[in-house]
């Protein structure tokens, strides 16, 4: 496993770290209405995204430790940003740093034209590889600085074995035929860098860890089912920040993506990159 450091509308709008409710930038809105994976409705939406509700998820309640208790997730920590639905003849690292990543596009120019100075970026690349390689990208942002005392704050400036033992991922099958959900049993929570290898890239404005699901046979294989099975499936996946100790008590969905039924051929073709992209990856247009 390998560490680098990079220099380089929803329904219901989430609030931010903070826990101030405000309106969803531009940027934002910009990034969720602007990729060619279509943000939809989060009941009847097909081949798309959407921002299931933080209560579907069971989480370690404030009194876990204790009596093993979960609780519904509540609100996400971020605000829902985009996802992005990639396909490439090589695999993909460190999306962020691209100059034709759309999303981080995005922020530039806001942060050009004075806006948005405080914004950052949380992402996590989801890695198939194979004859094609294909990336499924979830995008979160907040508006205000991370408080410097959170557990999200300290797994973004943490080491790579406390990344490894802390970012947890959490999924249930909403939608789908049975071989599915039964498959998915054993993967609705698990912590991503103790199952799998993953890539941690630290930017001026963002934070992204690319997950590499090729790097465990058995979750391999279950993705290759995901993909034959896409058309017909709705899941639901969160991220969280695992808690450990009391004071870490209750956890917080950083975010949570729902997949509708997605076609694999919706995928945006990455192309090799110019030193002057003139489309954004993952761009509608």
């Amino acid at each position: 496993m390998n560490q680098t450091e990079s220099s380089a509308n929803d329904n219901n709008p989430k609030p931010s770290i903070t826990g101030e409710k405000s309106a969803v930038p531009e940027w934002i809105t910009e990034t969720i209405k602007g990729g060619s994976l279509r943000h939809v409705d989060l009941h009847t939406g097909i081949n798309g995204w959407a921002s299931p509700p933080g209560d579907v998820f069971s989480l370690r309640s404030a009194n876990y430790f204790t009596n093993k208790k979960k609780s519904p997730g509540g609100d996400y920590l971020l605000s829902p940003a985009g996802v992005d639905w990639l396909k490439s003849p090589t695999k993909l690292d460190n999306l962020l740093a691209r100059p034709d990543n759309r999303v981080a596009h995005s922020l530039r120019q806001a942060q050009a034209r004075c806006q948005s100075q405080n914004s950052f970026i949380f992402a996590v690349n989801f890695q198939v590889s194979g004859k094609e390689h294909y990336n499924l990208v979830f995008y979160f942002a907040t508006e205000e600085p991370i408080p410097s005392d959170s557990v999200l704050k300290r797994f973004i400036d943490g080491d790579e074995s406390y990344r490894n033992q802390r970012l947890k991922l959490v999924s249930q099958i909403v939608k789908g035929p049975w071989i599915v959900k039964a498959a998915a049993g054993q993967f609705g929570a698990f912590l991503v860098g103790k199952t799998v290898s993953c890539t941690y890239h630290r930017g001026p404005n963002y934070f992204e860890i690319d997950v590499d699901t090729g790097s465990w046979a058995i979750l391999s294989a279950f993705v290759r089912l995901l993909l034959g099975y896409a058309r017909s499936f709705t899941v639901d996946v969160g991220l969280v920040i695992e808690a450990q100790t009391e004071d870490e008590l209750p956890e917080r969905l950083i975010g949570a993506v729902r997949m509708c039924h997605v076609e694999l051929a919706s995928a945006f073709v990455v192309q090799p990159l110019a030193s002057e992209p003139c489309i954004m990856m993952g761009s509608a247009e």
